[in-house]
């Protein structure tokens, strides 16, 4: 049994899919960590590389909660455009806190 299995948060454990099918992780596509490794790292991607772009005018704290907030966001259902537009709307003079 790998650490993955032993997660408290694997599927198999997690209270919200108790009530599933017992075999849905043969229909899961995203069950197999090298899979999932590799969606969550393309759909962050960009997000990472919009970051490192924006830590060149500003800098690399106000950046990094700034890519916080949107894959945050994207983690809630928001899709990638909203979540960023959603984020740049907090900021005032290129700061989430008034100083």
């Amino acid at each position: 049994m790998n650490s993955f299995s032993r997660s408290p948060y694997h599927m198999d454990q997690n209270p919200y899919h108790m009530n599933q099918n017992p075999h849905h992780m043969d229909q899961n596509p995203y069950h197999n960590p090298h899979q999932l490794k590799h969606m969550v790292l393309n759909t962050v991607e960009p997000v990472v590389q919009y970051g490192l772009k924006e830590a060149q005018y500003t800098s690399y704290k106000h950046a990094l909660r700034e890519v916080a907030a949107i894959t945050y966001l994207m983690g809630m259902g928001y899709n990638p455009m909203a979540a960023r537009q959603m984020v740049e709307s907090w900021e005032v003079n290129e700061t989430f806190y008034p100083r």
